[in-house]
């Protein structure tokens, strides 16, 4: 077995080193100069002249995740190629095994089921997450770096209609009942979710009901929102720190605890975070410290509902934290 870093192990408080600005030679006062990494910053984490590819999957969130780390490791110094917006879960990972990207943001809960392909996850936000980076880096040198306040976990919203006529939120188990008892009802869900380990089958499984394959309609994520407020849907299959639930009036099923845990990490190769282990450890604490559900949702909502690039909301978190100068 392989030794493991210890920074690997060990969660570390939230990191008090934000990328705060230092004075330039430069005679050059421009703000968004300085923020993309031409002022300096802190010696202690700087990434200077290391080359970095930065990816993300295809999903609002996993687009503002992935910008905060690109605009933060520029204005660290580092030389950063931006592959922000790869594809799905499948494809991200492939991008950052095989050696197209260096480092992507990834959740607990998705690294556990699907990427190491491990059953009985820990429903303890910690303890999963050093799970996950103690395994992934023994079998595949991917070390995983931070841990986010929110998680982002899997859920289903009702529509207005679906909401009025059962009184009120649904349960996990009285939607799954609604849709057995009323074939007109469909659950609309992004590509992936029906076939994943963690999808779909810890609903059928909790609630002992299976998912007719002429109720369930495949659509594109951000379409799901819309359609479910639209009441095109019956139930949208959603991430429940999306900022589309609350701008849509959208009502979130009371899940129990069925859906596992999806808390959000650097995941980097290993030859990368070996470059400045000690720099990409504080830079991704400061990053994450700040998020958690009610934050995320906010940010979240700035981009799927709002119409805002998620360069430009990744670039006001970063200077509104002090992380980047502005």
């Amino acid at each position: 077995m392989k030794s493991i870093p210890t920074k690997l192990v060990v969660l570390g408080a939230a990191a008090t080193l934000a990328l705060s600005a230092c004075s330039s030679d430069s005679d050059s006062s421009d703000s968004d100069s300085s923020a993309s990494g031409s002022g300096a910053v802190t010696a202690e984490n700087s990434l200077s002249g290391i080359p970095v590819t930065v990816g993300s999957k295809d999903f609002d969130e996993q687009l503002l995740l992935g910008e905060i780390l690109v605009q933060a490791f520029e204005a660290a110094g580092a030389e950063v190629t931006n592959k922000v917006n790869l594809g799905g879960t499948s494809v991200a990972r492939k991008a950052l095994t095989s050696g197209e990207i260096d480092v992507y943001p990834e959740y607990n809960g998705t690294g556990w089921a699907v990427h190491l392909e491990q059953e009985d996850p820990s429903f303890e936000a910690e303890e999963l997450t050093n799970n996950v980076k103690e395994l992934d880096f023994e079998k595949n040198n991917i070390v995983w770096i931070g841990r986010s306040p929110f998680n982002n976990t899997y859920g289903f919203v009702s529509s207005p209609e679906a909401t009025e006529a059962n009184g009120g939120a649904f349960t996990t188990q009285s939607f799954m009942e609604y849709v057995r008892d009323n074939p007109d009802a469909t659950v609309c869900m992004e590509s992936e979710y029906p076939d994943r380990p963690d999808g779909l089958v810890l609903t059928e499984e909790a609630t002992g009901i299976e998912l007719p394959d002429n109720q369930a309609k495949i659509l594109d994520t951000g379409v799901i929102y819309t359609e479910t407020a639209d009441n095109k849907c019956t139930f949208g299959e959603v991430y429940t720190t999306d900022g589309r639930i609350p701008a849509l009036n959208l009502t979130l099923v009371d899940d129990p605890g069925i859906n596992i845990l999806y808390n959000v990490s650097a995941s980097m190769r290993s030859e990368t975070y070996d470059k400045a282990p000690d720099q990409f450890e504080a830079i991704v604490a400061a990053l994450l410290q700040p998020l958690d559900d009610k934050k995320m949702a906010e940010l979240n909502k700035q981009v799927s509902a709002d119409g805002e690039e998620p360069s430009a909301v990744a670039k006001e978190y970063l200077v509104s934290e002090g992380i980047i100068a502005g």
